[in-house]
């Protein structure tokens, strides 16, 4: 196993722990689950660079790494529902954008292509990384009771990265569209 999968199943496995943290709540484990959040966001681009640099790309890294950020981002944006910090209707879209995009790719899969990331998809992850680094803040510095800026904070991160997703979706459907097109028509 290469060093850049090693990294990526290392981010894998301290998600668990992450909402654990978050689970258990309060201000010093919500400090500690933004410090893993950042560390493990901060290995997302590592292990990126590994691969790269060191010529260690493999199939799998291409199938799992994405998978990781997925996971990253849906494990906290999720809690964050469940502490009442962002609405539910934001996480559901984001979540679809992400399940369409993961089918398009096994389509591609399936007949043989890849589909390559592309720039929005880039700017999408950054984005939600970030806004979901804002609402911790949030949380932390209101003491886990967010009102006032803080609650109006959450809602406007929640709502940039959900207009980001949206459009990252779009530009991915746009640029695979004869994926879609040639798996919708009857095979004869």
């Amino acid at each position: 196993m290469t060093l850049a999968n090693k990294i990526t199943l290392t981010r894998i496995a301290l998600i668990p722990v992450l909402v654990i943290l978050m689970t258990i709540g309060g201000q010093g484990c919500m400090i500690a689950a933004l410090v893993l959040f950042i560390v493990t966001s901060v290995t997302d681009f590592l292990d990126g660079y590994v691969a790269r640099k060191y010529n260690q790309v493999t199939d799998f890294g291409k199938f799992v790494d994405p998978l990781a950020d997925k996971l990253l981002v849906t494990a906290a944006l999720c809690l964050f529902v469940e502490q009442g910090l962002i609405a539910g209707g934001l996480v559901w879209i984001i979540l679809a954008r992400e399940f369409i995009i993961t089918s398009l790719r096994t389509i591609a899969a399936l007949k043989g292509q890849a589909m390559a990331a592309a720039w929005s998809g880039k700017v999408k992850t950054c984005v939600q990384i970030a806004g979901i680094i804002v609402i911790f803040l949030c949380a932390i510095v209101s003491g886990g009771t967010v009102t006032g800026a803080a609650s109006t904070l959450c809602l406007i991160s929640g709502i940039v990265m959900t207009l980001v997703t949206l459009y990252s979706g779009y530009d991915y459907l746009r640029r695979n569209w004869d994926l879609v097109a040639d798996g919708a028509t009857t095979k004869k």
